[in-house]
């Protein structure tokens, strides 16, 4: 896995052992920010399942200007921090929260994001929904703000009213959906 654009391009990241963690590969995180790239630039980004933080870093490497990362997993904790390390160096916009991702949620109710990365354990179908739920009501979605969700595939997922879904892109057994927030009059 490396960073494929902005100004860490082609800096490596580690990913932690073991199946727990599902990096998003190379291939499917290009073709997504080339669907996002004008969203990027001073965003406020926020990935929930960080795993290895490479959505949030990628988004860092091309002009957003903050980021939060969350992982309650240590192995995917470490990575994320040896990531940071090699992709911002001692730039601090980018922040790690060692926490599940309600209580991560929690700690973030005054801030206000541009892209949220959602992508959880397949096994834990509720977190979308809670997820973007908590998200809604706590005001945390900027005025079209963009959501990206990876699901598997066969993945049958509600989303809440004030979510609309503006693109979807099957990528092997893995679907990307990216959720707009609706304007508000």
């Amino acid at each position: 896995m490396r960073i494929i654009a902005g100004e860490a391009k082609g800096r490596r990241l580690v990913a932690p052992e073991g199946l727990q963690t599902r990096p998003t590969q190379d291939k499917t995180r290009e073709a997504l920010f080339s669907m996002i790239q004008a969203f990027v630039p001073d965003a406020c980004v926020l990935d929930l399942f960080g795993g290895t933080g490479a959505l949030a870093l990628e988004a860092m490497s091309r002009g957003a200007s903050r980021a939060f990362i969350c992982d309650i997993s240590r192995p995917a904790q470490k990575a994320i921090e040896t990531n940071i390390r090699a992709v911002m160096g001692e730039n601090v916009t980018v922040t790690l929260i060692k926490a599940d991702y309600r209580v991560a949620l929690k700690q973030l109710t005054n801030e206000s994001f541009d892209l949220v990365f959602l992508d959880p354990p397949y096994a834990d179908e509720s977190a979308y929904a809670d997820s973007l739920c908590f998200l809604l009501e706590h005001s945390m979605l900027a005025e079209g703000a963009l959501v990206i969700v990876e699901k598997r595939k066969d993945a049958s997922l509600t989303y809440p009213q004030g979510l609309e879904t503006v693109k979807s892109r099957n990528y092997s057994d893995t679907v990307i959906e990216l959720l707009r927030k609706e304007e508000t009059l």
